[in-house]
């Protein structure tokens, strides 16, 4: 993973090497001293679009500068209302991610709101709307990669569903593996969770939500 920073017009947020390292610090501290801490991914709705619309016969150049102008107000409108012990990342691509420590699941879901509302209420406009998903320690997970997947997942219902909305992580039901896997995938499965020391229903569902991340823009 790369250790490059998100650095636009003087806003410059950790990548996703970092928030994942700095997670885990977040995660272990929630757990010894019994505080809940709260992830949000915060997604661009069709971020794809925007400059296809706009410039649908510019070049290439033209339509990252489009895109990388609305991930710098976003990031500016993020950035200038995180609380004093919040910290933003740039996870990925058009996503952000907002830790929260100290705060629970249903106080997250309300500050979440707040902010997925003032990105449509950006002037002037930003011409976007954002998707996000909540999950917290302790009530969905206690490790960062756990909570992460529960946040991706949670994002990924916000999108299938309607878009431009915040959604909560909740208990998955989990379905047993197939004959749809062939004997070669699940060994490679197998030797990786013994070798990373994760479960292997988690390095599915990782994989899925990166698979249903990338098609649903």
């Amino acid at each position: 993973m790369s250790k490059a920073i998100f650095n636009l017009h003087e806003i410059t947020l950790a990548g996703r090497e970092t928030f994942e390292a700095h997670l885990d610090v977040y995660c272990e501290r929630a757990v010894a001293e019994s505080l809940p801490t709260s992830l949000a991914l915060i997604d661009v709705d069709f971020m794809g679009r925007i400059a296809e619309v706009e410039h649908p016969e510019e070049p290439d150049d033209v339509t990252r500068a489009c895109g990388d102008e609305v991930l710098w107000r976003l990031a500016q409108l993020l950035d200038n209302q995180l609380l004093d012990d919040e910290r933003l990342y740039r996870y990925g691509g058009d996503a952000f991610a907002i830790v929260s420590p100290g705060m629970e699941k249903e106080q997250a879901f309300l500050r979440i709101e707040e902010l997925r509302n003032a990105v449509t209420q950006q002037e002037p406009p930003l011409g976007v709307t954002v998707s996000a998903g909540i999950a917290s320690v302790p009530d969905d997970a206690a490790k960062g990669r756990d909570l992460i997947s529960k946040a991706a997942e949670a994002l990924y219902r916000a999108k299938v569903t309607g878009r431009n909305k915040v959604c909560l992580a909740r208990e998955e039901k989990m379905v047993t593996k197939t004959s749809h896997y062939q004997q070669g995938q699940l060994l490679g499965l197998r030797r990786l969770a013994e070798r990373e020391g994760i479960g292997e229903a988690v390095l599915l569902r990782e994989a899925l939500n990166d698979l249903l991340r990338k098609y649903n823009k």
